[in-house]
């Protein structure tokens, strides 16, 4: 069935149907809405300019409902995160902006290969900054109340930037969830953090210049602790025998005491303390994290993003592809698996503490003592080949 869209002005009478049951009670939240606006400090100017072409995005809502939660083998995932064209092209960014990017670490102390892998991850360089009509796509969602009362949040934002000058309405577009410009801001976190890097008066995000959006990504990342001098990670060896109860936070010294070494042979350098993860089980790559790894996941916290953005950045830098590869196929457990895993485990008499389809330390813990039951590395990871042998 073709998609439409409907223009806020008349909605009531745009179709017959489900669609125009929709589109009515979506000009109806409409009108209810600018109330609310007003309350936030919005005024009515602000409100018809940016309400003057809205329209309900049908696709924004399925698009809201279905997001496929994320099993894509990790290898996979990162043959594209940090592919050999998105490297080369994240290289010449760097020569390209190089006097920018400079200027943003001078400023904000974050390196240029990691601002510049951020903005590969979130748009590839800019080229998919996003089409989708903002103030459209952020009314349907809080319309829709799935997630009503964060859309509402992020809408009042949006008007509150537009009210200050920094973009025109026709000009504000992203995502069909709301994410802006060359690095995919939400706008309370545009409103908060983003910043006026060419001091023109104006915190220009979705320009085809870079400079604001950079920069904005820099100073977020500086707010939430960003260490100078610190990488995210550094991939490890770890010695025949390893006992994965000993991953949490430790000092470098500890680690080499362990046996820990840099895929060279050495010891690690002391960049402070590090926990452990091996994000594939003990046949991947495993990884000494760092402070600066959580400050990466402040801009989104999935395990697969943060070590995309942080090899992508390594390999920006100059240095080569991991020495260990991701194996083949392997994939993160379904929540419905994940559910299964924890009442398996615990029927065999490894109790999880629950069944909730997380994967914390209470079930890390169960896994680990099934694993040594089974004369299998102890490592912790939930993975389909674990959860066969149980079946």
């Amino acid at each position: 069935m073709q998609r439409r869209t409907f223009i806020a002005t008349g909605l009531a009478a745009a179709m017959p149907g489900v669609l125009s049951a929709q589109a009515s009670g979506f000009g109806n939240w409409v009108a209810g809405f600018r109330s609310r606006a007003r309350a936030a400090g919005i005024t009515d100017r602000t409100f018809n300019a940016a309400f003057a072409n809205v329209r309900y995005l049908p696709d924004s809502i399925e698009r809201d409902r279905n997001q496929a939660e994320f099993v894509k083998p990790l290898g996979e995932y990162m043959s594209t995160a940090a592919s050999d064209t998105r490297v080369q092209n994240g290289r010449a960014m760097v020569r390209q902006y190089g006097n920018l990017l400079n200027r943003i670490e001078a400023t904000y102390g974050v390196p240029p290969h990691i601002v510049v892998a951020i903005w590969g991850m979130e748009s590839n360089y800019g080229q998919r900054r996003g089409d989708v009509p903002l103030i459209s796509t952020l009314a349907t969602l809080a319309y829709d109340g799935r997630r009503g009362r964060f859309f509402e949040q992020q809408l009042i934002a949006a008007l509150g930037i537009l009210q200050r000058g920094d973009v025109a309405p026709q000009n504000m577009t992203g995502s069909w969830a709301g994410a802006m410009g060359h690095t995919q801001f939400i706008p309370t976190s545009y409103q908060a953090y983003a910043v006026d890097f060419t001091g023109d008066g104006r915190r220009d995000i979705w320009a085809d210049d870079p400079s604001d959006a950079l920069a904005s990504t820099a100073a977020y990342l500086r707010r939430f602790n960003w260490r100078q001098g610190q990488p995210w990670g550094i991939e490890v060896l770890l010695p025949r025998g390893f006992d994965y109860n000993q991953s949490s936070g430790r000092s470098m010294a500890s680690w080499n005491q362990l046996g820990v070494r840099g895929v060279d042979g050495r010891a690690v350098p002391n960049y402070g303390n590090a926990s452990l993860i091996t994000p594939t089980g003990a046949g991947g790559p495993s990884f000494l994290i760092f402070a600066n790894y959580t400050t990466i996941s402040r801009y989104n916290n999935a395990q697969a993003y943060i070590i995309g953005v942080g090899h992508l950045g390594d390999r920006i830098r100059g240095m080569g592809p991991l020495r260990t590869a991701w194996p083949n196929g392997e994939r993160g457990l379904r929540r419905a698996e994940r559910i299964e895993l924890q009442q398996r485990l615990t029927a065999a008499g490894f109790s999880t503490g629950g069944v909730d389809g997380k994967i914390g330390p209470n079930s890390m813990a169960a896994i680990r003592a099934y694993q040594r039951s089974q004369g299998l590395p102890a490592d912790g990871y939930a993975s389909v080949s674990l959860l066969q042998r149980l079946r």
